[in-house]
């Protein structure tokens, strides 16, 4: 595996069943170094073919897998017209009494022309509460991660960015997190963090009063490098160092 290329999301209704599917997607270049094609018939991939991309572009795609082949999106995918009611986050109680969650998210780290960093402070009553955390939150059902991060930078900070490229994705796991639900739950985090410039940056302002964003704030890299690690989220350390700002 050679890196990762891209962050993707895409719906899909099954009219048959009733239901349409949000998925996100981590796509990654991969150089094969050996073996052999082997068919898994009445398995979901059941057949597996090596192809041109000339050749791929009259074979019927996903979506995903055109966008990722840089062909044409047209797609036999039945694509719903409108995004399906769907709470954003949902906890499912397991076998032993504690509830699980899973949820992906979009983060940016975001610089302005003169190469601050913006932060933002983690409200009292969520995990992480107080530690410096970097704009971005989860994404709505059926939303590109992308979009997401956008919309969640003009809601938590007041900032329009310019997306520059994808940086990495984190998976972080928290066995017993507390939050303002009242109950600790078996959370598990996968993250996709972008670099993110401001060109006209602003005095941060919090949009959205109440939720688990408390403050935003400019940083300069020397006041970034003096923060005590305890006090940025597990995410922003990985994510900063991976931009090479500490």
């Amino acid at each position: 595996m050679s890196g990762l290329r891209d962050v993707l999301a895409d719906m899909r209704a099954l009219p048959d069943r009733g239901i349409t599917i949000h998925t996100d997607r981590l796509l990654y270049t991969v150089s094969v170094r050996g073996g052999t094609l082997t068919d898994r018939v009445d398995r979901p991939t059941d057949l597996a073919r090596w192809f041109t991309v000339d050749e791929a572009r009259e074979l019927p795609l996903r979506s995903f897998t055109a966008r990722a082949l840089g062909l044409p999106t047209s797609t036999d995918d039945i694509v719903p017209e409108e995004v399906p009611e769907f709470p954003s986050f949902y906890a499912v109680p397991g076998p032993d009494g504690l509830h699980r969650a899973q949820r992906f998210a979009a983060y940016a780290v975001v610089t302005d022309p003169e190469e601050r960093v913006l932060l933002t402070r983690v409200s009292d009553g969520y995990p992480g509460a107080g530690c410096w955390h970097l704009p971005g939150g989860g994404t709505d059902y059926g939303e590109q991660p992308a979009a997401a991060l956008i919309r969640e930078l003009v809601e938590e900070t007041g900032q329009t960015g310019r997306l520059v490229e994808l940086l990495g994705v984190a998976s972080h796991r928290d066995a017993a997190s507390l939050g303002p639900e009242g109950y600790p739950i078996d959370w598990h985090g996968v993250r996709a963090f972008y670099r993110v410039v401001v060109d006209q940056p602003a005095p941060p302002t919090v949009a959205d009063v109440g939720g688990s964003t408390c403050e935003a704030r400019w940083f300069r890299r020397e006041e970034l490098g003096a923060l005590p690690t305890d006090r940025l989220t597990e995410v922003t350390a990985e994510a900063v160092h991976a931009a090479h700002l500490l």
